[in-house]
């Protein structure tokens, strides 16, 4: 089994959020990360309001009950929605969080680039 196939399983079990579904979610209480590295911030800009944890910092910071969880990480039944580049990263960093027993991670479709093209709010580049 090679990664396009882990990705395809990945995918299936979980219920993925195209942007306007995401910012509804948002608005219900749900918590927006974004797992893109600085550079990829800094070059395209970010989106207002959403938590910033990059990728290899993620289980640490979203799980309750580690020593460094930020302060959103209140309990496991927070929904995570994690967001990446173009929404591929993401959907393996859900799974992961699902894993480790955050059942409500799921991932943005399409990632910050669909999140623009949708003509939802982003901060401009720093670049």
């Amino acid at each position: 089994m090679g990664i396009d196939d882990r990705l395809t399983d990945v995918r299936r079990s979980i219920e993925r959020l195209h942007p306007h579904e995401a910012q509804a979610a948002v608005g219900q209480g749900a918590v927006l990360v974004d797992t893109r590295p600085e550079f990829q911030r800094h070059a395209a800009g970010t989106i207002p309001g959403a938590l910033i944890v990059e990728r290899n910092h993620l289980e640490w910071r979203l799980d309750p009950a580690s020593s460094g969880a930020v302060p959103e990480a209140t309990d496991h039944a927070v929904r995570w929605i994690v967001l990446c580049d173009e929404g591929y990263a993401s959907s393996l960093a859900a799974a992961s969080l699902r894993w480790i027993g955050l059942p409500r991670a799921t991932d943005l479709i399409g990632g910050f680039q669909a999140w623009r093209r949708a003509g939802l709010p982003v901060t401009p580049p720093a670049g």
